[in-house]
């Protein structure tokens, strides 16, 4: 059974799945519709792999809650994003958390297929020891992100979606010389490479 964790939260950081609104740069090679089904699986692993971990989860969706969905689960939490860009999105969410007295939260997003439970619970562990917890992406990002004080330079003046914010997120962390950890770096499914290299088969139906 996976550990409890205490004073600790997970944010979920997912997009409403809607035909034509997610993984658009993988739907250019495989149209709208695979990359639909695509991005369904993505969220199916999200919650099979956050499951297991023993504390309160909060779902956040890009646009609106949606009442009837897979996210109907206990420990389950569901909100709505708030901001202009990720950065402003994932510092609100961020800041209502620990406005609610949690010591460690921890954000995952939905576009990581390789994400292990126990992954997520060494990053929990590893801000035992540190302020901040990096997931790093093969593209340039992270997938995963955790800090146990609210830090709100990590989350303004970044270049979002591109391969600079990993670079960018350290080079900030080594100025205000605040300790992190690293995790496992993972494959961001993305584009038609990454889907390849995951190993998600999409049918031909």
């Amino acid at each position: 059974m996976m550990e409890e964790f205490e004073s600790v939260a997970l944010i979920l950081f997912v997009r409403n799945p809607e035909i034509g609104k997610v993984k658009t740069r993988l739907a250019r090679d495989i149209g709208d519709e695979k990359a639909l089904m695509v991005y369904e699986k993505l969220l199916n692993r999200t919650l099979e792999v956050s499951l297991p971990i023993r504390c309160p989860k909060f779902v956040y969706y890009d646009e609106a809650i949606n009442p009837n969905d897979l996210w109907n689960v206990a420990g389950y939490v569901k909100k709505v994003q708030e901001g202009a860009d990720l950065g402003e999105r994932m510092f609100n969410a961020f800041k209502d958390l620990f406005y609610l007295g949690f010591e460690k939260v921890l954000i995952i997003g939905s576009d990581c297929f390789d994400l292990k439970t126990e992954i997520i619970g060494d990053g929990f562990k590893l801000l035992n020891t540190n302020k901040v917890v990096i997931g790093p992406a093969t593209d340039g990002g992270y997938y995963l992100m955790g800090m146990n004080m609210l830090i709100p330079d990590l989350f303004f003046d970044k270049a979002w979606s591109t391969d600079q914010v990993m670079e960018q997120t350290i080079n900030e962390l080594r100025r205000m010389s605040i300790s992190y950890g690293l995790l496992p770096e993972l494959n961001d499914i993305d584009d038609i490479e990454d889907l390849r290299a995951s190993g998600i088969v999409i049918s031909e139906a």
